[in-house]
């Protein structure tokens, strides 16, 4: 039981990290792009798809509740404050995408929201996951950091880096789904954005190797970590490659596996600990009778089903969308 939820856990943690990740970055992107057509072109690539991709962030919220108890508790005594930021910006960028449409006059306010909750949502996350990596301060089994312990300059320059990771997602996607200048403009932004993600993925290792951060002793323990940058390196030739002969298909999938050889990077890294490296797995887990309960309907039914839903809603709305369509 607790090696599936461990495992339903990742897999829902995952798939936001990928569908709601280009969602964000295109949010970015948005409030980078003055023409109207273009704003319309890239809001109609994720209309039918973003509510869907936000229903992963409840998934795992809930699975680590139900199953994770002590985590769930721990991870939210921490992050209070980047929580709200995170679910205040989401929440204003989805009124933002809705109300943009019904009105002329103050279309540049809900533009500035959509675009500025996208990149607090994208901030917040990255500061979680530095602060995560970095390691909370975990006192008999609590937080004792205090309200601002998750911040530090690790955490900063991890939310900065996860936001150029989104916004590289966002483009990717915006060449799978649109034509004409969107799509020479995403064409033309992903080498700068490329080179600005090595740079903060060497500035990363190098702050780590300075303040000899624990988790840097685990790839000197498992050599076989190496097989993630690797196969992130392969996925960046095959990208730059695409992005130069001007493929649409390969970009996105592409720039999805990278993220999926970073996360499996931290979780093999982290293995077996849910929070670095003070609580385990077994320690963090609820009482097989729960285990067992939630299986027989959230484990056999539930996650099944948002597994189909997200299958069939990109198979509905795949192909490109049209330059003048609209969200409505």
């Amino acid at each position: 039981m607790v090696t599936f939820w461990v495992s339903v856990l990742a897999v829902s943690a995952l798939l936001y990290v990928l569908l709601d990740g280009f969602d964000l970055g295109i949010g970015i992107l948005f409030g980078l792009t003055r023409d109207e057509e273009r704003r319309r072109a890239m809001v109609s690539a994720v209309a039918p798809i973003w509510d869907g991709n936000e229903t992963w962030l409840v998934a795992t919220g809930v699975v680590l509740w139900g199953t994770f108890p002590i985590v769930y508790a721990t991870l939210m005594s921490a992050f209070y404050l980047p929580l709200l930021l995170m679910l205040a910006g989401l929440i204003l960028r989805g009124v933002a995408f809705e109300f943009r449409n019904k009105t002329q006059r103050m279309r540049w306010l809900w533009d500035a929201g959509f675009a500025g909750g996208s990149l607090v949502a994208a901030f917040m996350q990255g500061t979680m996951i530095g602060a995560l990596v970095e390691g909370l301060p975990i006192a008999h089994g609590e937080y004792a950091g205090g309200e601002f312990g998750w911040l530090s300059a690790f955490s900063v320059l991890c939310g900065v880096g996860l936001c150029l990771g989104y916004t590289l997602l966002g483009a990717c996607w915006l060449i799978r789904k649109c034509d004409g200048e969107v799509r020479a403009s995403a064409y033309r932004l992903i080498p700068y954005l490329s080179l600005a993600l090595l740079v903060f993925l060497v500035v990363v290792f190098v702050y780590a190797l300075a303040e000899n951060l624990q988790v840097m002793g685990r790839w000197l323990d498992r050599p076989y970590l190496f097989a993630f940058p690797l196969v992130a390196a392969v996925a960046a030739i095959v990208l730059t490659v695409s992005v130069r002969h001007r493929r649409d298909g390969p970009p996105f999938s592409m720039g999805a596996l990278v993220f999926v050889a970073a996360f499996g990077t931290l979780a093999v890294s982290f293995w077996p600990y849910m929070i670095p490296f003070s609580i385990t797995i077994q320690q963090a887990a609820a009482p097989h009778s729960s285990l067992a309960f939630l299986f027989w309907g959230a484990g056999l039914v539930v996650f099944p089903l948002m597994l189909l839903y997200t299958v069939m809603s990109y198979r509905v709305f795949r192909g490109k969308v049209h330059p003048s369509s609209t969200y409505h």
